[in-house]
Parts: structure tokens; sequence; C-alpha cells
């Protein structure tokens, strides 16, 4: 198989889940910057989703965040799958909201009072019940669960609490659903949080039944944390079940993919197409977006992360992995190594072009996009109510 053959397979196998909250005003602990086209409702943020999706061809589902998506009522759930068909998308993961409301101030899953507990486990209950309305495979769990101070938590007592409540999650799922567990070592939390790491994540999964995973945000680790690394151990496990997908410099800063460390993402799509093609089969991995762009357009930075994703996810296809093989079980370490950095070099572009072409898709998404008028309409109709009070801290 050449070059162009591979690639286009890899791309034809290749898909991203858009965030619905990537399409929304964002911000920081200390405030917001507000963006006049950003999107408010559910509907604003599905039809967004749709013209990422309709000029890239890889983005066909949305997530959803339950709290900021169905504020009104959870039966608005009924309707959001035939908003998503309109706009040329289906509604993708159920995220529950359990670290908002000011009861989970001492935690949901893990807090101290029983009450706190039942209410963040009804919660999860509900976001299942979405999910078989909407026709989700995947329920993302993350907990701001912790404490910020020494002996001010029975760490053993919060796990136990954890294993029981994803336990009794998990026997009501339907029989395609999963839990993906997700993991985050610091932040609100500063002592200790209760699912710190991927070895924590896969615990507590395994704990709560077959049809939980981790879901490993590139976000959620120490600076040089080797996560290709995480990613081979839980694939190994079979205990990988999703990404969210996003860069960083220092910690959490949910910046669009591969604006800091394109090789490394390129390294963890390596992985993943290495585990399938010993195993002869996919991986069945969700990815997903997860980033807040402040500063950049909201459309524009998610066109930009799906064309990235698709370069580099293209460029993992290209490894030739009989050779690798070889060369691994040789410790040839530079023939071994020059298997990745040739890949990673190449031009796969005109590649990437050449498919685009076949698919009917614009030859440049992002130029496609400026040149519709979809920006300039959408800013027209939602600038006055999204700037209205001009705050940085609305």
């Amino acid at each position: 198989m050449n070059a162009q053959d591979r690639i286009s397979a890899a791309l034809d196998s290749f898909q991203i889940e858009l965030p619905s909250w990537g399409f929304a005003n964002t911000g920081t602990r200390f405030g917001k910057f507000l963006q006049a086209a950003a999107a408010a409702t559910i509907e604003e943020k599905l039809s967004d989703a749709g013209q990422v999706h309709a000029l890239t061809g890889i983005c066909p589902t949305v997530a959803v965040h339950v709290l900021w998506d169905f504020p009104e009522s959870l039966n608005k759930a009924d309707c959001v799958s035939g908003i998503a068909q309109q706009y040329g998308v289906r509604i993708g993961a159920i995220n529950p909201n359990l670290f908002q409301d000011q009861e989970y101030k001492y935690g949901s899953f893990g807090n101290p009072d029983e009450g706190v507990r039942r209410k963040a486990f009804e919660h999860g209950v509900q976001s299942i019940e979405i999910a078989h309305k909407t026709g989700s495979r995947d329920i993302s769990l993350w907990f701001a669960d912790g404490s910020n101070y020494p002996g001010t938590a029975n760490i053993r007592q919060r796990k136990r609490w954890f294993e029981e409540n994803l336990t009794a999650l998990h026997a009501r799922l339907g029989l395609e659903q999963r839990l993906l567990v997700e993991y985050k070592p610091f932040e609100p939390a500063f002592y200790h949080t209760d699912i710190a790491d991927w070895g924590m994540a896969m615990h507590l999964a395994r704990a709560a039944g077959p049809q939980a995973k981790v879901l490993v945000d590139t976000g959620h680790h120490y600076a040089s944390q080797n996560i290709e690394q995480i990613v081979a151990w839980l694939l190994s496990e079979g205990m990988l079940g999703g990404f969210h997908f996003n860069d960083r410099r220092y910690a959490d800063d949910d910046l669009t993919l591969g604006s800091i460390d394109p090789y490394q993402v390129f390294r963890i799509f390596h992985e993943i197409r290495f585990f399938e093609w010993e195993n002869g089969s996919p991986a069945g991995i969700g990815y997903t977006v997860d980033q807040s762009h402040n500063l950049k357009g909201k459309i524009e930075a998610m066109i930009q992360t799906a064309t990235v994703a698709q370069q580099l996810f293209a460029k993992a296809a290209l490894v030739d992995l009989e050779k690798l093989t070889i060369a691994q079980q040789r410790a040839n370490l530079v023939a071994a190594e020059s298997c990745l950095q040739d890949a990673f070099a190449s031009d796969v572009r005109p590649a990437i072009l050449e498919w685009r072409t076949q698919k009917k898709l614009p030859a440049d998404p992002l130029d496609a996009f400026r040149e519709s008028g979809y920006l300039e309409r959408i800013t027209r109709e939602r600038a006055a109510r999204n700037l209205e009070g001009n705050s940085a801290y609305a």
C-alpha cells in the first residue's frame, strides 16, 4: 500500500468529537473574555458544530454537558437529537456536572454528607437516562473531588464511596453504554485529588464493572509526563476508553491541539495504531476535543484543531510498523527512532487534499469558513446579547 492509500485509509477511520462548551464563552477562575459570536444555547452550539463538520468531514458528533446544555429541564434531551440532525451532527458523549453546584464544595461522590453523595449519584443516573434518549454510548465522568489541607478528609473512606457509587452507576448502563472515568492531578483540589492519576482511574473503572474505562485528558498531567506510555499501558490492560484532546504549556491550559507539542500527539496516535496493528482490530477509542479558546475565535479554533488532529493522525499512519518491529527486536535504536521521525517529518497535506477532493470537501476548511459568511451572520445575531455589560468578570 502506497503512502496515499495508507493515509486515505487512516483518514476514513478517523473521527473526532466536538465539545458543545467549546463554542460558548469560557474563561478562567479570574473571569471571561467575551466574544460577540459565541454560542449560548444548545441549538447555537449544534449549529456551529455543524459548520465544523460540514467543512472538515471528521466531526459528526458533539459532546454535551448536562447542566450547561439542559439547564431548564432534563426532558429537553428528547428534542436535542432532532436539533442535532437538523445541523448534520449527532449527540455524542454525555458529561455530567458534579462540580458546579454549591453542595459540591466538599466533593460529590466523595462528600462526607450522605445527602450530597445521593444527589451526585442521582445526577449520574439522569445523565445515563439522557444518553438513552440521545443514543449516546459514553458517559464521561470528571470529578473535582479532593481536599486542600492535610487531615481534612478521610482519603480511604472517600475511595470506598467512589467505588460504591461507580459500581451502582455502572449497573444502570445499557448494553452498549460505557462509563469513562477521567483523572486530574490537581485543581481545584490542591492537597489531594480523589482521582489523581491513571492508576486510580483504572482501579475505579475496574471496580465499577466491565463497561467502565479510563478517559485520558492530555492536559491533565504534570509537565514532561510521558503520556504515550500511559496510553500504551492502558491499551495493554484493555482499559483505554477515550481522550479529551487539548494541549498545554504548564498544566491544564486547554490550548488548541498541537499548538505546543504536536510531536507528543503524534506519538500518542502512533501507540494506538501500533497496538491496533499488532492486535488486528480497532481499539474502540473515543476521540473528543476539550479546549477553552478564550482568545481565538471559537469556530476557527475548532476547525484548526480538527485539521491538525487529522494531519497528526495521517503522519502516524506512515510509520512503517514492520520495519519498526524488526528494529526494536534487534535493539537498533537509530533505525527504530528514525521510523517515527521520518513519518513525523512527512508532509501529509497533499495526501489530505487528495482525500478531501475525493470526499467533495473544501480544500482548506478554514478558508472556506472565512468565505462562507457564517461568522458575520452569527456575529450580527448574537453580539448584542453576548457583549451586554462588556465585563471580563461576567
